[in-house]
């Protein structure tokens, strides 16, 4: 199967393509803008793999998209290309609506054009997987959990260019016939996350002596999905997943972000005792800042669904994740400093001014 993955040099994207090349024998291109957050060095293991190739595009590119989509022919997509940092849409939406829905529209343009020039053989066998967040469901109470069939009630600029995205998708396969499976996902984590997300963040931090800062009281809850795990359901979606199905991919892990952050400070107190600026334990740096404006209270996803179906559970729990987690970025600093190029050094972002 040729595969192209959109979004590849991002956090999950470069997951997706390390476990197609590693554990699968399918062909893979990588289409990525390389924005901020998307790094190549995240997949320098599989670079010089003969069935991987990279092209550095954008997707609301739609001439090239479209040329592309006829030169190479793939058999599938991987649509992970977004903006996916809920305060940076805070700060600057704009960006989010033009890649997010915009970028959608035209891929999918592009690709119900060239799923139209296939045979009908091809035609059937063609798959447009788009990869969501739970995020657009909104935010829970104390009990319940995310459906597939859980309306959307998105909260952010982010989350309501996700949700406009979902229903792009939906529209496209209702209304052209294009065959789709969407997915939507918990909060990920592990190795090659950029660190504007919390637990590399406070990982860094931490390291280097510097306040650990918690919105709020730090009892906003979500479930935590290890990446690994991410990518192997999303590659069993894309091959057994049922065309214009949605499916719900949680990790069953539950954290409030104060649970969060003091385990990875305990984890670190053993693996990396040289504690800085003369404290005792990590611990002593957590801080408590503002809040994130409409900071949803509770996320938590029912990924039964996957499992009776697809017969996919999550190999990874939260504390063996998290170690693997902490391990790595302790034996990869060097990648952390290289990514930082100076447009980020961890300051606070999503504040209104």
């Amino acid at each position: 199967m040729k595969i192209v993955v959109t979004g590849g040099a991002g956090f999950i994207g470069s997951a997706v393509i390390r476990h197609l090349l590693v554990e699968t024998s399918h062909l893979v291109l990588n289409i990525d803008k390389l924005t901020y957050a998307g790094n190549l060095q995240s997949l320098v293991e599989v670079s010089d793999n003969p069935r991987y190739s990279f092209e550095q595009l954008d997707i609301c590119g739609g001439e090239r998209i479209s040329q592309l989509m006829q030169s190479y022919q793939p058999d599938a997509i991987m649509h992970l290309a977004a903006e996916s940092h809920v305060d940076r849409s805070i700060d600057g939406p704009s960006e989010f609506m033009q890649t997010n829905i915009i970028g959608t529209y035209t891929l999918l343009e592009a690709a119900r054009k060239y799923w139209q020039s296939l045979g009908a053989h091809q035609q059937k066998d063609f798959r447009f997987h788009h990869i969501s967040t739970d995020e657009v469901y909104g935010s829970l109470g104390d009990e319940g959990y995310f459906l597939e069939e859980t309306a959307y009630q998105p909260n952010s600029p982010y989350s309501a260019s996700k949700a406009s995205s979902d229903h792009l998708v939906r529209a496209w396969h209702h209304t052209y016939g294009l065959p789709v499976v969407t997915s939507n996902c918990s909060n990920n984590y592990g190795p090659y996350q950029f660190p504007e997300k919390l637990i590399p963040l406070m990982i860094l931090n931490a390291l280097e002596g510097k306040p650990l800062p918690i919105y709020g009281k730090g009892d906003n809850i979500r479930d935590w999905l290890y990446v690994e795990d991410h990518a192997r359901a999303l590659c069993l979606i894309l091959e057994k997943g049922q065309v214009g199905e949605t499916y719900n991919v949680g990790g069953h892990n539950e954290k409030t972000n104060l649970e969060v952050v003091k385990t990875i400070c305990t984890i670190l107190d053993e693996l990396w005792p040289e504690h800085p600026n003369s404290i005792q334990r990590y611990e002593e740096l957590i801080t408590y800042v503002t809040d994130r404006p409409g900071h949803d209270q509770r996320y938590a996803i029912d990924a039964g669904k996957i499992q009776r179906e697809l017969g996919w559970v999550p190999e990874e729990s939260f504390e063996s994740g998290l170690r693997k987690t902490v391990k790595w970025y302790l034996g990869n600093k060097s990648w952390c400093a290289h990514i930082q190029d100076g447009s980020y050094q961890r300051e606070r972002l999503g504040l209104t001014g």
